[in-house]
């Protein structure tokens, strides 16, 4: 039996590669294609929208009866009203929207006690890969060497750093035993920006269409390991989100990571 879908976002470049994907795999009925009441293409044809067959869907502002699973990658500002219905209507949840307040994080916990929500900074299998290594390289090569994280972008992404970028700084904290987030400095200037023992930083790059690439270097005196990651197309994302969306339909309400999704820790 399909799973049937909310598409939150549709109009938008994830959106729209989720409402394709989903329609290409036949595992799911998308009910619902969402998205803000001022889109300039609400009323098109979803499907049509997303370079797929027609699917006698429109993009609309309102949430259709009936769903099973929502997928959200949408604006922050949209989040809170996705994580409201979902939470209200007992419908599973995919969060794939970063930038997210501390406000909005403690609203999906405290949704998650009633729906089963998947949450991560980024869907892609191979970045959870790199969520669990980064972590344990720093811990293995030791307090001499230097951490650098270096994320590159699309010009039009409007969160800086990025949440997977976040995620990685985290992850390397939470292992390493440093402080989060008060390791972590935001870029480097002035004539006196000599690097701390003990800090990470963080830097963004916003460029044409790159869709994503985050770098996470340890350097010391002698030589420096590189771990890299690189998303080639939004695909990677839709398919991870897919993946954990049918994931969900089985599980009890909880928040959980792509990690669980995926078996990995």
């Amino acid at each position: 039996m399909d799973m049937k879908l909310v598409v939150v976002g549709a109009g938008g470049r994830m959106g729209r590669r989720i409402v394709a994907l989903a329609a290409e795999s036949k595992r799911f009925e998308i009910v619902g294609a969402i998205d803000r009441a001022n889109h300039p293409d609400l009323g098109k044809d979803a499907g049509v929208l997303a370079g797929v067959e027609k699917l006698d869907l429109p993009l609309c502002a309102s949430w259709p009866a009936g769903a099973q699973v929502a997928i959200d990658f949408s604006l922050p500002e949209a989040a809170e009203e996705t994580v409201e219905h979902c939470a209200a209507k007992g419908v599973s949840l995919v969060m794939g929207t970063t930038g997210l307040t501390p406000a909005q994080q403690e609203a999906l916990k405290a949704a998650a006690r009633k729906v089963p929500i998947v949450y991560s900074t980024n869907m892609s299998v191979g970045m959870n890969a790199l969520f669990v290594l980064v972590g344990k390289a720093a811990l293995m090569l030791g307090e001499d060497y230097d951490i650098e994280i270096v994320e590159e972008h699309h010009r039009f992404k409007k969160d800086a750093p990025s949440g997977s970028a976040l995620t990685l700084a985290q992850n390397i904290c939470q292992t390493t035993n440093r402080p989060y987030p008060g390791s972590l400095i935001q870029g480097r200037s002035g004539k006196e920006a000599l690097r701390k023992k003990g800090e990470i930083g963080i830097h963004a790059l916003r460029a044409g269409d790159i869709t994503g690439v985050h770098s996470v270097i340890y350097g010391t005196l002698g030589e420096t390991i590189t771990l890299n990651h690189t998303a080639h197309s939004r695909d990677t994302f839709v398919r991870g989100a897919l993946r954990a969306a049918e994931w969900l339909l089985t599980k009890p309400p909880a928040l959980y990571s792509m990690a669980d999704v995926l078996g990995i820790s």
